[in-house]
């Protein structure tokens, strides 16, 4: 891996800082974990985000707390010291009680529950954990192997329709509905938030490619956005008229705006002048849909799925779809727009004539 000095913390850009803040947030969690973990842990930072390992890490921290909470054996051991051969003592029996248990428990006074897919993720995490240290020959048994995947039940996608989204950003627009304190912040954020939709409507991107975009990074001469997607890649997304002329809108305004130092660079701010965040955006999604539709729980991710189903309704083109949205497999785009599949096939069936019809 190729050292990167870093001379000035100002430099970092948006994705460089939030990496260097989820190593230490990592590491905080190794140092409540058994030390043979740290291993595995190093074993996959060549390939997999440090977002991921987080996620990985809490769920094998959730593991090692029950056992250590329910099991007499491992309850006169600190979790810390546990040793390596600790994995052979476990078996698919406790695996799968440990599975149950995570259907709903407390801790430090506060309630979890994991429906089948958090049970699946967390299942996921303790195969690639075992699996680690079994297939580099560290131990003899691989139990998590033995335990069979929670069976999902397929979700439906949840997306705006054509004219919830018109009256989406009209409702932005205007500002119909808001309470008179909402009403207040909304003058100051209009144009932001109605360039912020319009962007996350208009192109499909994911809000934490969109939080990190740098004024630098808009290019008009060509209508395109450099982003970084998950997984670290950069690329390049290409946008229309109406997202243009909210862009231009809002950079106007943004050009009478004194960032605090270190967020010069962040395209989108918020009211206290930084780099807008992830949950600022989820919430202000959340705070407008609300006022559009009460049966659906919308966030930017259901807006991503709402350009993803209009960009495949009108092109009916599956894989420009999966390349626009970023997908690695086109398998992903299939399985989340099968009903739109299901759809053209029925047309299908009617698009060919054999006989004209007589009279």
């Amino acid at each position: 891996m190729e050292n990167k000095i870093i001379e000035n913390k100002n430099n970092l850009n948006y994705h460089d800082e939030l990496n260097k803040k989820n190593i230490l947030h990592l590491r905080e969690i190794l140092d409540t974990l058994p030390q043979f973990c740290g291993q595995y842990f190093r074993g996959m930072q060549e390939y997999i985000s440090t977002r991921t390992r987080i996620a990985y890490a809490y769920d094998i921290r959730v593991f090692f707390e029950y056992l250590h909470d329910s099991n007499p054996i491992f309850k006169k051991t600190p979790i810390k010291e546990y040793p390596l051969e600790i994995l052979d003592q476990i078996t698919r029996l406790d695996i799968e009680e440990y599975l149950e248990h995570c259907t709903y428990y407390t801790k430090d006074g506060k309630e979890y529950m994991n429906d089948e897919r958090g049970k699946s993720r967390k299942l996921a995490s303790l195969r690639s954990f075992y699996n680690y240290f079994y297939r580099n020959e560290m131990i003899e048994k691989n139990p998590a192997a033995l335990v069979p995947m929670p069976k999902l039940h397929e979700k439906e996608i949840v997306r705006l329709d054509p004219d919830e989204v018109a009256i989406l950003l009209d409702t932005v627009e205007n500002g119909e509905k808001l309470t008179k304190k909402q009403l207040q912040y909304h003058e100051k954020t209009k144009v932001r938030d109605i360039a912020l939709l319009t962007l996350l409507l208009g192109t499909g991107i994911r809000v934490s490619e969109c939080v990190g975009i740098d004024i630098q990074d808009v290019d008009f001469n060509n209508n395109g956005i450099k982003i970084r997607r998950k997984g670290g890649y950069e690329a390049v997304v290409y946008f229309g008229s109406e997202v243009e002329t909210a862009l231009l809108d809002y950079i106007e305004q943004r050009e009478h705006i004194i960032p605090v130092d270190g967020h010069e660079n962040a395209l989108f701010l918020s009211m206290q002048n930084k780099r807008i965040t992830v949950r600022a955006v989820e919430n202000l999604v959340k705070k407008y849909s609300s006022l559009v539709t009460n049966l659906k729980k919308i966030t930017p991710h259901k807006l991503r799925s709402t350009y993803g189903t209009s960009l495949y309704r009108e092109t009916g083109d599956i894989y420009l779809v999966a390349d626009v949205l970023g997908h690695k497999d086109v398998n992903t785009t299939r399985k989340h727009y099968a009903a739109l599949e299901e759809d053209r096939r029925r047309m299908a069936a009617k698009a060919v004539t054999l006989r004209e019809k007589k009279d």
